[in-house]
């Protein structure tokens, strides 16, 4: 029985990108603000374990539904509740929309720069319509087409999302390739529907602001310059 061949990045026409954690270093945001936020109520843990209680306190708030805002929110008030604060609403102001305001990984604008010249790009998030708004100057492309959760009305990793994705895209799945950092998000719905995955490696396979995932893409990449130096190279 014959192998498969591998399909080239460049046989796609189409290449979407989660955005919060692929696009946008949401880890250094989520940190900075929350400990900011715990410093004012004298509330103390460090980095990993504030990301970590975030990673599972942020998909447990987006199954009980509502905005990305409100989400954040509640995930904030469950911090407050863990360690003993109640947020004021200016910190819980500061951080519904800290993630937003959060700026791209340093190889993110010429990255896609570079593949907006060969591609159409999308956006698939897990976020408001208006908070993306915020993110979108920072990535200084246009995206053919942009896809939240609030559109949608789910959040990954639901197959709803990429179900609603694909059919806004022209043409088959087939010419659609999925690229993210996070396994439990994005690379393990996207692989159960058929879509093609890169994954973006940023934490170097540490779990950081996202559960665990055994979703095996079929690329993997440190970053997005090495991804997109392996399209030049094809």
């Amino acid at each position: 029985m014959s192998t498969p061949i591998q399909p080239k990045i460049s046989d796609f026409d189409i290449l979407s990108f989660d955005c919060y954690g692929t696009l946008v270093d949401w880890e250094s945001a989520i940190v900075s603000t929350l400990q900011s936020i715990l410093l004012t109520h004298d509330a103390h843990w460090n980095d990993a374990v504030l990301l970590e209680h975030f990673a599972r306190l942020e998909p447990n708030e987006q199954e009980l539904g509502g905005s990305y805002r409100e989400v954040l929110r509640r995930v904030l008030a469950r911090f407050g509740t863990r360690l003993g604060f109640v947020p004021t609403d200016a910190q819980l102001k500061q951080f519904e929309e800290c993630i937003a305001r959060a700026m791209p990984f340093s190889d993110t604008v010429g990255a896609l720069k570079t593949l907006s010249e060969s591609f159409q790009l999308a956006i698939i998030s897990n976020t408001d319509n208006d908070l993306f708004a915020l993110t979108a100057p920072n990535l200084e492309v246009s995206f053919d087409f942009v896809i939240t959760a609030e559109q949608v009305g789910k959040y990954k990793p639901n197959p709803v999302v990429f179900e609603h994705a694909l059919k806004q895209f022209p043409g088959s799945k087939s010419r659609v390739l999925h690229v993210a950092q996070s396994l439990f998000h994005d690379v393990a719905p996207a692989n159960a529907l058929g879509i093609s995955t890169v994954w973006i490696d940023r934490t170097a396979g540490k779990l950081g602001a996202t559960a665990p995932s055994d979703a095996k893409p079929q690329w993997t990449y440190p970053s997005l310059a090495d991804f997109v130096g392996s399209v030049r190279n094809e």
